[in-house]
């Protein structure tokens, strides 16, 4: 009995290796504010849904890193539904604490920005399937604030 569902479950495993996923990018990070005590950035993801129907978005994990240490990490419980055969654009706000940038003034160039790697994991509810989610990661230079930022 017990090799009869595990054939169940491998053929049901394939049958599912075949089916189109949602796919999603990091698009763009940019400065979004400037406070007291961090710096607030805002992460750009764009996801593509295969599927004719909205797929609820049960939450979104991310960290980020820069100089191989972790700067920032967060979620956003309930954050919408990727919109049926079209292309979301979901809006991924990070807050970092100037005293974790100050600590990171070795990677700061010139050009004044630092290097990171952002993992996001949107978490989604396929039906049948149940939750799963969709890794995405991004590498790239974001800015640090300037004097004029603050201004």
């Amino acid at each position: 009995m017990a090799s009869l569902l595990d054939k169940a479950k491998d053929f049901v495993a394939d049958k599912l290796a075949g089916v189109p996923k949602p796919e999603g990018s990091v698009t763009d990070v940019d400065l979004k504010d400037v406070n007291r005590d961090s710096v607030e950035y805002l992460a750009k993801v764009s996801v593509t849904n295969p599927y004719g129907h909205a797929i609820p978005i049960c939450h979104i994990n991310f960290t980020i890193h820069s100089a191989g240490r972790e700067i920032g990490k967060g979620k956003i419980p309930d954050p919408g539904s990727l919109k049926a055969k079209d292309m979301t654009v979901l809006d991924v706000p990070m807050v970092v604490p100037y005293s974790i940038l100050f600590n990171l003034a070795r990677d700061v160039g010139a050009d004044w920005d630092i290097d990171y790697l952002l993992e996001i994991g949107l978490t989604i509810d396929l039906p049948v399937v149940g939750d799963f989610t969709i890794p995405i990661t991004s590498k790239g230079q974001i800015k640090l604030p300037t004097f004029k930022d603050f201004f």
